[in-house]
Order: structure tokens, then sequence, then C-alpha cells
């Protein structure tokens, strides 16, 4: 069970990323509302399934909370940073939408059940501060047009879906998006928003790190449920800036970056790559400290207090230090001149903040 945050649904065109619909991370969630299912059945989910409906939709929840957690601290550094994402920002839909068959076949019974129906894209998330939610779209809200085209139905409703939606969107600024909900149709006017179009998953792994491949980002089951939602941006922060940056083409480490992202998706995957370095080299401290910087821009754009950056990297560093492998630290060594810099740089940013200069690296 993979997932994906990406534009999963509608590859790059609903939000930058859209949370897939299959995991089978057990993260705690930070969020607790999504972790306490509706009262079920505790029969069977169908005949021969090895967990009850109850044990499904629970699971179920768990998988939106942890989507949820990541959408909600992504959103702003994509949104209010699509000036440095430079080339890869793009507008947006501002939603992910998915239906039975983005879940993997023991949770489409519990996605039919949480979200309603099952062969229709239904709404799942909504990015914070996009002209979506300004618009009103709501989670459960069963897509039924957008910009006048009905959207297909079944298995194939997301593919089909982005191929029909690309070249409209390029073309406006505006679209109307028909909805079903609570069996009334309604029209929303939803802006696109621009916003750094990057897919970003989660990966199943219990070791503590985040990979970027210039196009996508992973981080790991390990590395949500070791940091917080502010140390989780710090690292969001610097995965992005790494791709900004196109720092895996760099290293030539692309290849190797998209293939452990590629492995990491299926919820149970192959880990036996992972006894050693899992192919990857330890990135040049330059292009480090050039993330860094960026990184600190782009938290301080998004509302994060960048001074939590330096205090992330060496906590991770101290409890998973480079000796330890595939951990964030192996990959990313944390050095005093990094420290330094970083410092200045926080610094700097202060300094622009109180004389109201722009935020520009």
């Amino acid at each position: 069970m993979q997932t994906r945050l990406s534009a999963l649904c509608f590859p790059a065109l609903l939000v930058v990323f859209a949370l897939a619909g299959c995991s089978s991370l057990t993260t705690t969630p930070v969020t607790s509302s999504p972790d306490t299912p509706t009262p079920s059945t505790s029969a069977p989910a169908k005949p021969g399934s090895t967990i009850t409906r109850s044990e499904s939709e629970s699971e179920f929840d768990r998988l939106i909370a942890r989507q949820d957690r990541v959408y909600r601290v992504i959103a702003p550094l994509i949104v209010k940073n699509a000036v440095l994402c430079k080339t890869a920002a793009r507008p947006l839909l501002g939603f992910t939408a998915k239906n039975r068959y983005s879940f993997p076949a023991e949770l489409r019974d519990a996605a039919v059940a949480r979200l309603g129906k099952g062969e229709e894209l239904r709404v799942v998330q909504v990015l914070e501060g996009s002209g979506a939610q300004r618009a009103g779209v709501q989670r459960g809200d069963a897509l039924l047009s957008i910009a006048g085209k009905t959207l297909p139905l079944g298995p194939q409703a997301e593919t089909e879906t982005a191929r029909l939606l690309a070249p409209l969107l390029k073309q406006t600024t505006e679209v109307d998006v028909q909805v079903l909900r609570n069996e009334v149709p309604i029209t929303l006017k939803v802006a696109l928003t621009t916003a750094c179009a990057y897919t970003v998953d989660i990966g199943n792994a219990p070791h503590v790190n985040a990979y970027s491949d210039g196009r996508r980002i992973m981080v790991t089951a390990g590395l949500l449920a070791e940091v917080s939602d502010q140390e989780l941006a710090v690292i969001l922060a610097r995965e992005i800036a790494h791709n900004v940056q196109l720092h895996a083409t760099t290293m030539q480490m692309r290849a190797t970056m998209a293939s452990i992202i590629d492995t990491l998706l299926p919820p149970k995957p192959d880990l036996s790559g992972f006894a050693g370095s899992a192919g990857l080299k330890t990135m040049d401290e330059k292009l480090d400290q050039e993330a860094d910087r960026i990184a600190l821009y782009m938290l301080a754009r998004a509302g994060f207090s960048p001074t939590v950056a330096v205090d992330t990297l060496e906590r991770l560093a101290r409890r998973y230090p480079t000796t330890v492998l595939n951990s964030y630290s192996a990959l990313h060594p944390w050095t005093e001149d990094r420290k330094r810099q970083m410092v200045e740089t926080v610094a700097e940013i202060r300094k622009r903040q109180a004389s109201k200069k722009s935020l520009v690296p």
C-alpha cells in the first residue's frame, strides 16, 4: 500500500502532491480525530479476508491521518515558495481525489464506508491556503465535472482524468468544479493555486531518512515516527531545496534515488538492499549547505521558525549519527561548517524580516 502525496490522482494538476491511496505504515498519527473510527461490525470485510471490517476501517483512518499530517505540514511550504521553486511551480487545483481503486484490495470496502460509493473520484484532502479551500471544496465531495468535462469512473478514473484535464488547466486560472455533496449537485468556482509541483511519498521503511530524486520526495515511516511537525517541515524544506537545485542529478544519484523511492512504495518492500548504503553516496557538503540556505528561507516564508532547523538536524545527528546505516545523517552528515552557515543565514533572515525586505536567498 503506497502512500503518495503528490499529484496522485491527477498528476501535477490537483496539488503538488496527492496522498495516494495505499499505505501499511504504522506511524502514530498526530491528528486524533481520524484515529477514532466510528463503531462498525467486526464481521470479515469479505470471504477469506484476514482482517475484519472494523480493522480495515481503522487502518484506513490511520492511513488518512498520516496523509493529512504530511499534507498539512507541506502545504505552506509548497504554496508560499512557488517563486523559489523556479520551473517546478505549476497551477494546481488544490485538492486530491481518489476512488476505491486508489486503495489496496483490503482497504477498498473501508474507503467506500468512509468516503462513499466507490466508482467516482471523491475529494480526500484539500490543500490549505489553496483556491479549492477558499471555494469550499470539502472531503467526501464526489467529483462530477471539472471545466465542463464529465469525469470518468472506475479503475482508470485517476489516469483518465489526468489526461483529460492536463491541457485544460494550462489555459486558465479558474475552473468550475461540479461536485455532489449530500446527493445535491453543487458548482464551485475554483481558482488554480500556483505551488511547487513535487510528488511526496511516505515510504514503508523503519529507518529514519528522506529522499529526493529531482521530481519526487519521500519521507520514511521511521522518520515520521521520530519527528514533530516542526521538524518534519525542516526535512521537507531541505528535500524541496535539493530538488530545486537538482542535486540528485549533480551527484549522479537521480536513478538510484528514484529506485529507492520506488522500492519503498509497496506495503511490504524488499529491504534487503538497505543492508549497506543502498547504493547512495554521501551528499557533497557544499550541496547540503546550499540546500540548508534555501530551506531556511522556505521555512521562514512558510511561517515556520528557521531556528528550529539547526536544533532538528543536530538532534537527528546525535540520535542517528553517520555510523547508522541509511540514516538521515549518514546521507547528510552534520558538520560545524553547516551549523555555522545556518546560524548566519538565520540571522540574515531575521534582519530581512525586521526591515521588511523580500525573503529571497
